[in-house]
């Protein structure tokens, strides 16, 4: 099969094209021909050797954490698929792979693809829909009538989050440009924030739940638009002790990542504000709960831009430009 595999970690480092052999599969695995998959930022940061510490992949390894395709072969403990299905998965840490034709994923991580959506659009829902449906309904547990502010409404996580707090009936506030202020309003955000002339900090306050997907300096600004007793919930830094348990790592790296988390969670606590730093795992019943939102109309897919599988590198570049709006798309096969 060919796939885009990484060599070794190297900042914008590039992916070859290579010839491999079709994965072996487990006895709970399914093999799935990949249709589509999409581009995260992710991509980039595991490439670049970011994760490391905590995904300690072995080069070479192939990209890719969105998977929408068919269903070719089953192990033999597999009962929730049978050959033919079309799916849709985040395959789990130290088993990705998307950039390429064939991937073997554990049925525990897949779920069967909304059928009013195509293989494009589905491959753009797995990370970013278990990211924020981890975020907002198992650790945030939103409820109606709660105010939440989501960063970067134009991005993948934000176009998806935007539409389930809408769900959960939360009012929503988000920061965009105003070129995609429309876009955002569309979405269901109730305060569309313009970042480049306003400060968030300065227009919300008395808040439940921020969900961070920016810099530090942003990071510790949120604390400043939530209640006491509100949630503060990133997915971009800096992990905190109960993430360094939950991997089980050892204990010198759970003294890094709690010297990492310190400041903010020291300052939170004064606030009387929870912090936690959350990095999705995968997890199919929750993608077979998100389809029956999509497939009700209760959210939809954003996609900016669809590469051919030969461009998977251009459509990692475009990505980390960070001005694409929704998700980005490579397809691998018709």
């Amino acid at each position: 099969m060919k796939a885009f595999v990484v060599d070794k970690y190297k900042k914008k480092g590039a992916l070859r094209l290579a010839n491999l052999p079709e994965p072996e599969l487990q006895d709970n695995d399914l093999l799935v021909r990949i249709q589509a998959t999409a581009v995260n930022l992710l991509d980039s940061k595991v490439r670049d050797g970011e994760f490391k510490l905590i995904l300690p992949y072995r080069p070479p390894f192939i990209l890719g954490h969105d998977v929408a395709g068919t269903v070719v072969k089953i192990g033999p403990g597999v009962r929730r698929f049978k050959v033919g299905d079309e799916v849709y998965a985040r395959p789990r840490d130290h088993r990705i792979g998307a950039f390429a034709e064939f991937i073997a994923i554990d049925q525990s991580d897949v779920a069967l693809k909304p059928n009013n959506l195509s293989m494009t659009e589905a491959a753009s829902i797995p990370l970013v829909g278990l990211t924020a449906w981890q975020a907002l309904v198992e650790v945030g547990k939103v409820k109606p009538g709660q105010k939440v502010f989501i960063q970067a409404g134009s991005g993948g996580v934000g176009t998806f989050a935007i539409q389930l707090a809408k769900h959960l009936g939360a009012t929503v506030a988000t920061t965009t440009s105003a070129g995609n202020a429309e876009l955002a309003r569309s979405l269901g955000a109730d305060v569309v924030i313009d970042y480049k002339t306003q400060d968030f900090e300065k227009v919300l306050s008395g808040y439940d739940l921020v969900l961070n997907s920016q810099d530090p300096k942003t990071l510790e600004k949120s604390l400043g638009v939530l209640k006491p007793g509100g949630q503060l919930i990133s997915i971009s830094s800096p992990p905190d002790p109960a993430f360094a348990g939950e991997l089980g790592l050892n204990l010198f790296l759970k003294l890094v990542l709690r010297l990492l988390s310190r400041g903010v969670r020291k300052k939170a606590k004064r606030l009387g504000i929870r912090y936690s730093f959350l990095f999705m795992r995968a997890e199919g019943q929750q993608l077979g709960q998100i389809t029956s939102l999509i497939e009700s109309g209760a959210i939809r897919p954003v996609v900016d831009k669809v590469f051919p599988f030969e461009k998977a590198g251009d459509a990692l570049a475009y990505v980390e430009t960070g001005r694409a709006k929704g998700k980005v798309v490579i397809t691998v096969a018709d």
